[in-house]
């Protein structure tokens, strides 16, 4: 399954918001045998946004947007799906109610913040969506998410990002699977082992060079677990290896 992320938001490229999404979405995705292809930032416009997302959606068998839900005028992320994939906006009438009740408990609990700020909540703009769209609800957040053919829509604020992707988490399961080795040799050590394991498995191989603290790392990627073993094996007879760091060991 291959997917693509699309972080939205103005801060994000500023750089006074850490994009701390995008490595966690990845994170999730490989762990579940997807195999993230693009990590793409954009700004809160609507028509790039819409743009990306139709030449995307037809790319990739799965897209995922984070970022720009909610009442404020740059949070144009939903109506940007929407346009990019040819639909109207509508209000989901099962949304509103629920948003209704969650207002009017919030008014009665803060009837103070209400007042100071004379507080105004558009109901209708937080529970539009894609036509046709399956919507994503989670405690955590006030606008809901959803999911429109094979684009997902999750917040931009990573405690309600991570709820809503927790919800369709299981829609992203793939072949694809890793094994890690470690090595305390030099990156620049590595390249014929490298170039030899992609030649003699069908496995796809990443090197990342040792620091101080933690050695060197060798990922392998491949869709047959025992090919995956078997390239592991075949490096391993090559060069050093040693155990993982304690921090990065599942036991």
């Amino acid at each position: 399954m291959n997917v693509a992320i699309v972080t939205v938001g103005d801060e994000l490229l500023a750089g006074t918001t850490t994009n701390t999404n995008a490595s966690w979405l990845a994170e999730q995705l490989t762990e579940r045998g997807a195999t993230v292809r693009r990590i793409l930032t954009i700004p809160d416009d609507r028509e790039l946004i819409a743009e990306t997302v139709a030449r995307w959606s037809d790319a990739f068998d799965a897209v995922i947007v984070t970022g720009g839900l909610g009442g404020t005028p740059d949070d144009v992320t939903l109506e940007a799906v929407a346009d990019g994939l040819e639909r109207e906006l509508v209000v989901h009438e099962g949304i509103r109610d629920r948003l209704v009740e969650k207002a009017r408990a919030f008014r009665e609990s803060n009837p103070d913040l209400v007042a100071e700020y004379d507080l105004e909540i558009d109901i209708d703009a937080a529970a539009s969506i894609p036509a046709g769209s399956t919507p994503i609800v989670v405690d955590e957040a006030w606008a809901p998410g959803c999911a429109v053919e094979n684009v997902y829509v999750f917040a931009g604020i990573p405690e309600e990002m991570r709820a809503m992707f927790r919800e369709v988490a299981e829609e992203f399961a793939g072949e694809a699977t890793t094994r890690t080795l470690y090595t305390p040799a030099p990156e620049g050590s590595l390249t014929d082992v490298l170039e030899g394991v992609t030649d003699e498995f069908d496995v796809a191989v990443g090197s990342y060079p040792r620091s101080e603290d933690r050695p060197g790392r060798i990922r392998l990627v491949g869709a047959d677990a025992e090919r995956l073993e078997a390239a592991a094996a075949w490096i391993d007879a090559r060069i050093e290896t040693v155990e993982p760091p304690t921090s990065e060991r599942s036991d």
